[in-house]
């Protein structure tokens, strides 16, 4: 396949008279290492596929085309005449379209250099991994994925292919990442030992019965609607609308809860840049509605990471829940909500008693900040006053995440999130759901990356086998 790929870009850059312009040395300039993926020209645009097309994966492949770099060859879905799929393909009715990723890569893999995944949590790895292994540049919804085990592989596949990757946590390439970095570079923030992120917002399976023991039963499966694909690895599961067109999220099987959605746009940057890894305790202060099919109505989650070079050790505490408040330091001031954050499928986010953020408190300073892209702000106001005249100039992004990962295909950029600092963000949201899920303490061993307390939750790090015609994927 990599062959084949490689000898229908040469053709195609023959055709263009390309190579009268840049020799081969250029275009393949890695195939010495062994590296024979396609590098596209700066002066190209990227031809990307877009696997999952409705609701957030539409908004992606609409942000996608919005930056001008991006030819739109293929689409694929398993529902094709849902409502949000259909208004994305009329929009293009000449692109080539697909049910099933598995058709779309064996009939074009060799005419796509990048892909996007816009699909649920649980089958983001089997998409990612296919596309990697076949050398396409692959930019993944966020989190990574569902497993601790998936990241580990996606981690290890971004070495071994070579390609580049993306994770969609959008604010890593907003202002809230120059402003994190030159806060931190400076000395603005230091010796930070504590940071509280809260998402208390309604989410969809608040006010379910707790008392529920057995999944929704079964329903008529949509004629539009390829139900085995849309489970890809997944354990079977009876169709019911309770499982599709974002509902997933509500469940262990399919999805990351509030952690897994929210935890990629609050704790990004502060994981990023005080350099935290993996946590070495994960423990459920607090789990209210407990459920063993899907996640609770609040819980109060504490991760801790060890000291890091000269950085002091750190907790992370995380609350979740309509009244599940965390205390804000004296001189909070309002809650503000950022209006960049995209729509959810079912509108946009429900006010709250405390809006999406952080509050990050360092030795000298308190820091507060929102969601997304939202800057940091320094508590109290008097604090911030005493501070204005030493906070350093902060750089303007020079592209926004969708554009970063095109130029970074066509080798003009650096992807801000690529797997190996998303990857490990997603394993800490892992942990923190299995916490949520068993309701006991996990103590990690971050060397060995294996729980040391609990044989089940240690299981669970990789979860349940995958179904037969699937299993190839985790060998790739």
């Amino acid at each position: 396949m990599k062959q084949e790929r490689r000898d229908f870009i040469k053709k195609s850059l023959l055709a263009a008279g390309a190579l009268t312009i840049l020799p081969s040395s250029v275009i393949f300039a890695n195939s010495a290492k062994g590296n024979t993926l396609n590098k596209v020209l700066p002066s190209d645009k990227i031809n990307m596929a877009f696997i999952g097309i409705g609701n957030r994966g539409g908004q992606i492949l609409n942000e996608f085309m919005r930056t001008g770099l991006v030819n739109n060859v293929a689409m694929c879905d398993v529902d094709m005449g849902a409502p949000h799929t259909v208004a994305n393909l009329n929009k293009y009715p000449d692109v080539p379209r697909f049910q099933d990723f598995r058709r779309m890569f064996d009939k074009m893999a060799t005419k796509i250099d990048a892909v996007c995944v816009g699909t649920p949590d649980f089958s983001h790895f089997p998409i990612t991994i296919l596309a990697m292994s076949l050398g396409i540049h692959t930019y993944v919804e966020k989190p990574l994925s569902r497993t601790f085990q998936e990241s580990e592989l996606l981690m290890e596949a971004e070495k071994k292919y070579k390609v580049v990757t993306q994770m969609g946590n959008q604010g890593h390439s907003e202002a809230n990442y120059f402003q994190f970095k030159a806060w931190l570079d400076a000395g603005i923030i230091k010796d930070v030992t504590q940071v509280t992120a809260h998402m208390n917002s309604p989410r969809r399976w608040h006010g379910w019965d707790t008392s529920m023991t057995s999944f929704p039963k079964g329903q008529p499966i949509p004629e539009t609607l390829d139900w085995d694909t849309w489970l890809s690895a997944a354990q079977h599961h009876d169709f019911h609308p309770d499982f599709v067109n974002g509902q997933w999220r509500c469940w262990y099987d399919f999805g990351m809860g509030a952690l897994g959605d929210w935890g990629a746009h609050i704790v990004d940057t502060v994981h990023e840049f005080l350099d935290l890894g993996l946590p070495y305790e994960v423990n459920p202060i607090k789990i209210e509605g407990a459920n063993p099919l899907f996640f609770p109505q609040a819980s109060t989650i504490d991760f801790k990471f060890p000291k890091r070079k000269k950085m002091p050790p750190i907790n992370i505490t995380w609350y979740e829940g309509l009244n599940n408040i965390p205390d804000l330091p004296e001189g909070f001031g309002a809650s503000e909500l950022d209006p960049d954050i995209p729509a959810a499928s079912t509108g946009q986010i429900k006010p709250a008693k405390l809006n999406p953020g952080k509050e990050i408190y360092s030795k000298d300073l308190t820091f507060k900040g929102g969601s997304h892209g939202s800057t940091l702000s320094i508590i109290s106001k008097e604090a911030a006053e005493d501070m204005k005249s030493k906070l350093p100039e902060v750089p303007v992004s020079p592209s926004n995440h969708f554009e970063n990962f095109a130029r970074a295909c066509m080798n003009q950029e650096k992807t801000r999130s690529p797997f190996s600092i998303s990857a490990p963000l997603s394993q800490v949201f892992v942990l923190g759901t299995l916490a949520q899920r068993l309701g006991t303490k996990i103590e990690f061993d971050r060397k060995k990356k294996q729980i040391t307390n609990n044989t089940f939750a240690n299981q669970l790090l990789i979860g349940t086998p995958p179904r037969r015609e699937w299993e190839q994927f985790y060998k790739l």
